[in-house]
This record gives C-alpha cells, sequence and structure tokens, in this order.
C-alpha cells in the first residue's frame, strides 16, 4: 500500500514539474517585447552648412592727430557717412594762426628780395636765402594744417566718437570710420569641406536685423591653413552693401551649398540616446531579433534624420518600444 502511495506522489511531482516547464515557456514566449518597425530608404540631401558670424567692415580707420591737441569743433557723429578727404575735426589752430600771419610775412619779403634781384638790388644769395625760407615756411604750414584737420581717409560710416569739442586729445582715436561698401564676415568652415571650398562661390547671407531678408555674398579669401586645435579654416565671404543697410557688429548666419548628397533618412522616433553619452543609436530588426547600431546623425528634416553611417537602405527600423531592448533580443513585430 505504502509502495502505491509512493507512486502516486512521484507522478504527481512529475506532473507539476511538466507544468511548471509548460508554464516557463509559454511565460517566455509572453516576454519577447512588442515593437514597431518602419522600412527605410534613401533620399537626395542637400548638403548645406550654415555658420555664425558678425558683419566686419571691409576697411577700418582710427582718426587721431600726432600730438595731443586740444579738440575745436568735431563736425561728425556716429552713423553719419562722410566721403573720402572730407574734414572731420578741427584741432586748436592758435599755432596755425600764427605760422599763416609769418608765412604772409614771409611772401611779401621773398617777393620784394625778387624784384631787387631782378633789377641788380639784392645778391643771388640774398635771393636764395628768401625762397629758402618761403618754402620752409610754406611747409610747416602745410604740415600744421594737415596736423590741426583731420580728414577721412575712406568714404563710409563713422562708427565710433570718442571725445567732443574742447576736450585734450588723449590716447583713444577722436573717430572711427569703416567702410561698408562692401562688409564681411569670416566664417571658420570644417576641413572636410576645404576641396569644396573655392573664390567666387555664392553664399546666403541672413541677418537677424532683416527677418525674412536675405543677401547675396561671395567667398573672397580662403586661409591656406587649417587650425589644428578646431579642424576648421577660415573663409572671408564679401557682401555687397550698396544700400548700406548691412552695418559691421550686426549677426549674420552664412549658407554655403556643397550639392546633394544620397543618404538613408529615419523617422525621429527610431533614434536612441545613449544614457550618459551624447552617442545615438537605431535597432535594426532582422530575422525576429534587433541588433544596436550607433549612427552618425547628419541633418535633420522635418520629422526625420539624414544618417551618414550605421543604416542601410531597405533596413527595418524599430519606431517604438525600445524601452525593453538589448542588443541581439528577440522581439515580436506588432502593427
Amino acid at each position: 500500500m505504502r509502495y502505491y502511495h509512493f507512486l502516486s506522489v512521484v507522478a504527481l511531482a512529475l506532473l507539476m514539474v511538466a507544468c511548471d516547464n509548460k508554464d516557463d515557456k509559454a511565460g517566455a514566449a509572453q516576454a519577447k517585447p512588442q515593437v514597431k518597425i518602419a522600412k527605410v530608404a534613401s533620399e537626395n540631401i542637400a548638403q548645406t552648412e550654415t555658420y555664425t558670424a558678425t558683419v566686419e567692415s571691409d576697411v577700418k580707420n582710427n582718426i587721431a592727430p600726432n600730438a595731443p591737441y586740444r579738440i575745436e569743433k568735431i563736425y561728425v557723429d556716429e552713423g553719419d557717412y562722410v566721403r573720402k578727404g572730407q574734414v572731420l575735426v578741427q584741432l586748436d589752430a592758435s599755432n596755425l594762426r600764427q605760422l599763416k600771419l609769418q608765412l604772409e610775412n614771409q611772401k611779401i619779403e621773398f617777393n620784394r628780395t625778387e624784384q631787387l634781384y631782378q633789377v641788380g638790388g639784392a645778391s643771388k644769395a640774398e635771393y636764395d636765402n628768401a625762397k629758402m625760407q618761403l618754402d620752409v615756411f610754406s611747409t610747416q604750414y602745410r604740415q600744421l594744417v594737415q596736423n590741426t584737420q583731420l580728414v577721412s581717409p575712406i568714404s563710409g560710416v563713422v562708427t565710433a566718437r570718442n571725445y567732443d569739442d574742447g576736450d585734450m586729445y588723449g590716447n583713444q582715436p577722436v573717430l572711427t570710420v569703416e567702410q561698408t561698401n562692401p562688409v564681411k564676415v569670416i566664417i571658420n568652415v570644417s576641413e572636410i569641406h576645404y576641396k569644396n571650398v573655392s573664390k567666387g562661390m555664392p553664399v546666403d547671407i541672413l541677418l537677424d536685423a532683416y527677418e525674412g531678408e536675405s543677401f547675396y555674398g561671395k567667398v573672397t579669401r580662403i586661409n591656406p591653413s587649417v587650425d589644428v586645435a578646431t579642424h576648421t579654416f577660415p573663409v572671408e565671404v564679401t557682401i555687397a552693401n550698396q544700400g548700406q543697410k548691412v552695418r559691421p557688429g550686426m549677426f549674420a548666419r552664412a549658407a554655403i551649398s556643397f550639392g546633394e548628397k544620397n543618404h538613408v533618412v529615419v523617422p525621429d522616433e527610431a533614434l536612441v540616446k545613449q544614457i550618459g553619452a551624447g552617442d545615438r543609436y537605431v535597432y535594426v530588426y532582422k530575422d525576429g531579433k534587433v541588433s544596436y547600431n550607433k549612427v552618425q546623425l547628419g541633418k535633420h528634416i522635418e520629422d526625420k534624420y539624414e544618417i551618414i553611417s550605421g543604416v542601410n537602405p531597405g533596413d527595418e527600423v524599430v519606431i517604438a518600444g525600445q524601452s525593453r531592448l538589448a542588443n541581439g533580443k528577440e522581439v515580436e513585430v506588432v502593427k
């Protein structure tokens, strides 16, 4: 009797183990993460790069005397447009007035000596000495005029005024004049584009000061060396500015087109950011499993990202259910 009872207990135990195994298998089947997938394709993507910069004048001149004169009169103010050769500042002319009087007296003396020399009333040495004195006074007067009247060496806009009438000139320039036709921006371009940049290339310029309006620029100078720290090289872009709308100091965005490239695009939902790092990944589905592929991102285009590497055309990528996934994990695809 005990023997039969023992067999019954063993049979029951085996039955329970079998049921447990069956439940484990069923549970394992139910434990597969459910995901949604989408097939990706490649598109022709415009390779346009945008750079930020500050507008600079093409030529900048600081206007200052060569000695600490007192400033009598400043004829212009910030924002005024000036012409080349225009008198901008009159400095203390008291010495100039004295010298002008001496020059007039010397002219009279020379004329008198010249008349006497012509009729034999003065020697050649007296004539030469009178002419030399006149030349000296004339030269001194011209130099003093130049030093007391400051003129603009260029046509442009006054961008700084550092003194008022009556001030004594110090260390700062009296005025700063900048040429604003044309103007320029300096942008730093990645070395990967070095072979693609050439003089004369068109550049689209956008300015915060003129929202919705674009300005035409072109590449005018390419620095021949690459910065070892940033792996970029400076490029000068000149902006035609006949209307004088673009002013030095304005914030600009310069866009250069480097043509098109055929790259895969994936939906925004497919991207996964690695915790603690800036790397981006995409789960690619194949034969019931997913692989964790690191991707190199390109441009963001509406609700998709350009993928430089990491995903191939025709791949199926996970767009929902990534939270329970790991590399090589089996998944169940749902609609």
